[in-house]
């Protein structure tokens, strides 16, 4: 059943290392907006609800409930709850007994705790869920912020989560901008999309922020723009990926690529995604050079390592990959109940797709972690 809540939700949604976190940032110091950290509850748990049983069993509807509950990667978002009653507490809150439902209760108990009455929620994946998105929540908003696929994929290639050579971080950017064409038309005639560039945001910020305010029908706030003395942004910005949060907006980051992109790696991206990046404004100046097909298996496979390899390096992942691996051992024990059975299961997107662990958030394939023998790590001390 669709929800239609009192106030519109608003999903900020792009490719990684576009500035979904600065629009989030920002959207999070209006007044009337409450954002909580990424949750990527759409890619953690849509696609295999059907391995909760029938969610209006009140036990099925308590574990899921739980696992999204307790699974947050900042433990409640930083609201000082009482572990012992938070989770009734989220279940009192959902308008109804589903998935939605609960997402829906998380994001308001958030709201009431920071005292505003609209939620918002940042996670970039979303963008392959638009469509179980808006049938969930069929008047939210969305606003997707496009950055330079080029620049986009050199702080990919230069974070401790992403991709890690070029012709990998292209195909994640263009299957990221790919995933929302069908969409974009149909949600803007209804006032439902909105796309924002990240080279506006950082050059004009008061004149695009103004624009982003007027299509969310609300007022515009200079103090969004004190984002970065935020406890959030504070935290995010003491560390290497995000260390752009704990500034004032600055266009210094427009068209890094020209640096720290090789000219054959600029060759390679134009192969793989020249077509998306024209589509979506940017000038494509040199020739394509596709890799071999030999060079391409390489990719992916050194890509597969070393994504498993430094998991638990510097500033690596593991706390929230050994969750994500966590989830999927209890969807392997509610089969052995008999809760579902994969012979006769749906088989919602991205299951079956040769990006599926990607898609759903994993840092790292499953097969590449066995094969070094990576082991899980539940506590961490570090804000990523």
């Amino acid at each position: 059943m669709a929800l239609i809540l009192k106030e519109r939700p608003i999903f900020m949604i792009g490719a990684e290392r576009s500035g979904t976190t600065l629009v989030m940032a920002l959207l999070g110091c209006h007044s009337r907006i409450a954002v909580p950290e990424v949750v990527w509850y759409y890619p953690r748990f849509y696609p295999y609800l059907h391995t909760y049983g029938d969610l209006s069993v009140e036990a099925n509807f308590r574990t899921l409930a739980e696992e999204m509950v307790f699974g947050l990667k900042t433990p409640f978002w930083g609201m000082k709850v009482n572990p012992r009653t938070i989770l009734d507490e989220v279940i009192e809150l959902a308008p109804e007994r589903s998935f939605a439902g609960l997402y829906a209760a998380m994001h308001m108990r958030f709201a009431r705790y920071v005292q505003k009455p609209r939620w918002g929620e940042k996670t970039p994946h979303n963008l392959y869920f638009v469509g179980p998105m808006h049938h969930d929540f069929p008047d939210a908003q969305f606003i997707y912020i496009t950055r330079d696929g080029r620049d986009a994929c050199v702080d990919y290639l230069e974070s401790s989560f992403g991709p890690t050579n070029i012709y990998c971080a292209a195909h994640s950017w263009k299957r990221c901008w790919n995933a929302v064409k069908e969409w974009r038309e149909p949600l803007r005639e209804r006032g439902l999309w909105l796309d924002l560039r990240y080279e506006d945001l950082v050059r004009e910020p008061e004149r695009v922020m103004r624009g982003v305010c007027e299509f969310l029908g609300e007022e515009f706030e200079e103090g969004m723009f004190d984002f970065y003395k935020t406890d959030l942004c504070k935290a995010r910005g003491a560390s290497r990926d995000h260390a752009p949060l704990g500034k004032p907006i600055s266009d210094k980051y427009v068209g890094i690529y020209k640096d720290l992109l090789s000219p054959r790696d600029q060759r390679i991206f134009a192969a793989v995604a020249g077509k998306e990046l024209e589509e979506a404004g940017y000038k494509n100046d040199v020739e394509p050079e596709m890799p071999s097909d030999l060079m391409i298996a390489k990719y992916k496979e050194f890509d597969g390592r070393i994504r498993a390899a430094t998991l638990d390096g510097f500033e690596g992942h593991i706390v929230y990959e050994s969750y994500n691996d966590w989830l999927i051992d209890q969807r392997e024990e509610r089969r052995k109940k008999g809760l579902w059975d994969p012979a006769t299961a749906p088989r919602p997107f991205p299951i079956g797709d040769p990006d599926e662990e990607m898609i759903i958030g994993q840092r790292a394939w499953a097969a590449w972690k066995q094969h070094f023998c990576v082991k899980r790590r539940y506590v961490g001390d570090v804000v990523l």
